[in-house]
């Protein structure tokens, strides 16, 4: 079903399905109003496609959004350059190897939880894979039932994207299950999509994120890269979250949430 043949009358609310995401569809008096919700995104890294395709298929049939990344070159740019919430790691990959792709994704994104997945299952490799950052280590032959309810533990834990119930940078509190925001103890009204958006740039501290990635993730109609639905909603939330600015305009890319280095907007 197409979005162009809603009509208000037919439907108050209407659920559709596109691209891994679910679109929310609400009937206003005078327009449409549509919230996209993200699944949880998980990346697979695996040389072998048969079995990389086969996890995919079980992530995404329990609920979940999968990409897959075929060499370690790859996953390292896609790890690094679009939002997951948690990585399943071969270590015997082409190009780069599973241990250095671990490495260098832990050093950006130190709170990305990894599991590796591999056939390296000596005790020395055990080891090895933990102290380069690894937050489980299971071993093929596997189980997939075994791999998802790893999966679902690591989500639980919440490091990519900040999950715990309340977060706390400076004098910013962030209640993710009440979803209220306190500055200097002070309560800060925000719409939806303002709140996203702040839990989006507090997941990703330090990190430039261009407007097309924060439009991927945030959004509450079809984003469109010139449009300037991003900067408007920044607008705003540096508004109504006050001085000192926690939010940083990095000339040319985007924007990060960077407490006491944010430069005039």
């Amino acid at each position: 079903m197409m979005l162009s043949t809603l009509l208000p009358s037919e439907l108050d609310i209407v659920l559709l399905r596109a691209h891994r995401n679910f679109i929310l569809i609400i009937d206003c008096p005078t327009s449409w109003t549509a919230f996209r919700v993200d699944f949880m995104r998980i990346l697979v890294v695996e040389d072998e496609r048969t079995l990389a395709r086969s996890i995919a298929a079980a992530i995404e049939d329990s609920g979940l959004a999968a990409d897959i990344a075929f060499d370690g070159d790859e996953a390292l740019h896609l790890a690094t350059t679009h939002a997951f919430d948690a990585v399943i790691l071969d270590l015997v990959l082409p190009k780069k190897s599973g241990f250095d792709v671990l490495a260098a994704l832990k050093a950006k994104k130190p709170l990305l939880p990894v599991l590796v997945l591999t056939a390296l299952g000596d005790l020395e490799h055990r080891i090895h894979g933990l102290d380069r950052g690894a937050d489980d280590y299971m071993v093929k032959p596997f189980a997939l039932t075994e791999l998802l309810a790893r999966v679902r533990a690591l989500l639980r834990c919440g490091n990519a994207n900040v999950r715990s119930s309340i977060v706390s940078v400076d004098d910013l509190e962030v209640d993710l299950a009440g979803h209220i925001v306190r500055r200097a103890g002070r309560v800060v009204p925000l719409s939806q999509r303002e709140f996203a958006l702040l839990v989006l740039l507090v997941s990703r501290r330090g990190e430039a994120l261009s407007r097309t990635q924060i439009g991927e993730h945030v959004v509450d109609r079809e984003f469109e890269s010139t449009s300037n639905l991003i900067d408007v909603s920044i607008h705003g939330l540096r508004l109504k979250l006050g001085q000192p600015d926690l939010i940083q305009t990095v000339r040319g890319v985007g924007y990060r949430f960077a407490p006491g280095t944010s430069e005039p907007e």
